[in-house]
């Protein structure tokens, strides 16, 4: 790791008591306890996903995690109503503050007013993920302490059609909160790119499915660094779970054989089609055909059906490491970049 004194600062670090401009991102089913806390005792800032945890569940998570660090770390959470009902619910806000958690992040919906006032009040920041510059100046109107960015290139969930490289720079410019840039963001590069359109800080979700720490499966992994750009759709076709929200995700059997039909989720097999076996929580689960879990270490089935969530960057990921490696290493190389490469640069 570089010497502190010549770390990059920004309003992310000094405003979050960090010492790298890098969070890892809320991923659902993947960023469990132990790869929000590695991230975060790495100087950067680990986010845990709420997912569809209920929220005593929540509480327990968010207990597991300040058991592994000391460091600051948010909570990811979706508003949205799935098949399994509202992911986020008044009593996951009960959570987060009677928890003192430092951060709460949204996404896909902007939470209800009285949320963002109970949290802020509370003395919880408030952070939510767009790729809209509409939707951005909404959030920061009704009280959004950091926006992050996301860019079409992401993997998972995706909302906005347009890449970070134009996205970033015109969100910086609407609002007047840090921007914090996602979309294929996998090394120092990539990072540098980000932070000199304006970005205080990357948020970095691909990566770390191949980090040593994240709930994933291990021929998930396997899958992300073998694959390359080329390799990733755009696609509707998973979620009976979650119906027609677009992903990112690896080009599989069964996203090639539906290619061109995928702009809304298929209906379910009649007889229903099982694809595999997984644990939500506490709860055990047949994948129907084109489930949208992502697959953990207990998941089982044919990882050809299964949806693999990544985005672009993953011809960066060449390996799977610990997750302060990825960190030191990432933002090591933004940080030669900009004071070597951008320096050097003359008219």
């Amino acid at each position: 790791m570089s010497d502190a004194n010549q770390m990059l600062r920004t309003r992310l670090t000094t405003g979050y008591g960090i010492a790298r401009p890098l969070v890892s991102a809320g991923m659902g089913f993947i960023a469990a306890p132990p790869l929000a806390a590695a991230v975060s005792d790495a100087g950067a800032l680990g986010l845990l996903a709420a997912g569809s945890a209920p929220p005593h569940v929540l509480a327990q998570l968010i207990r597991a995690t300040r058991r592994l660090t000391s460091r600051p770390f948010g909570v990811n959470f979706i508003v949205e109503t799935i098949a399994f009902g509202p992911l986020t619910v008044p009593e996951h806000i009960d959570v987060c503050i009677q928890e003192n958690v430092p951060i709460a992040g949204f996404f896909w919906n902007l939470p209800p007013a009285a949320w963002i006032h109970r949290l802020k009040s509370a003395g919880v920041k408030v952070w939510f993920q767009t790729g809209s510059v509409e939707q951005a100046r909404e959030a920061v109107a009704q009280g959004m302490d950091a926006i992050i960015a996301q860019g079409s290139e992401a993997g998972g969930h995706i909302q906005g059609n347009t890449g970070l490289l134009s996205l970033l720079p015109a969100i910086v410019d609407a609002v007047d909160v840090p921007v914090i840039a996602a979309g294929g963001i996998a090394d120092g590069r990539t990072a540098a790119a980000a932070l000199a359109l304006g970005a205080e800080g990357v948020c970095v979700g691909t990566r770390f499915v191949a980090s040593v720490e994240a709930n994933a499966h291990e021929e998930y992994k396997r899958r992300i660094v073998a694959a390359q750009a080329a390799d990733i759709s755009r696609t509707c076709l998973f979620g009976p779970e979650w119906p027609d929200a677009p992903m990112r995700v690896i080009r599989n059997r069964v996203v090639a054989e539906w290619a061109g039909r995928d702009a809304t989720t298929p209906p379910q097999p009649d007889p229903p089609e099982f694809i595999g076996a997984t644990r939500i929580g506490p709860v055990d689960y047949r994948m129907p055909k084109f489930s949208a879990i992502l697959p953990t270490p207990e998941t089982t089935g044919d990882f050809e059906e299964m949806c693999l969530a990544a985005g672009e960057s993953t011809g960066l990921v060449h390996e799977i490491r610990p997750a302060a490696e990825i960190v030191a290493a990432l933002m090591d190389e933004a940080e030669r970049i900009i004071k070597q490469r951008l320096a050097g640069l003359t008219l």
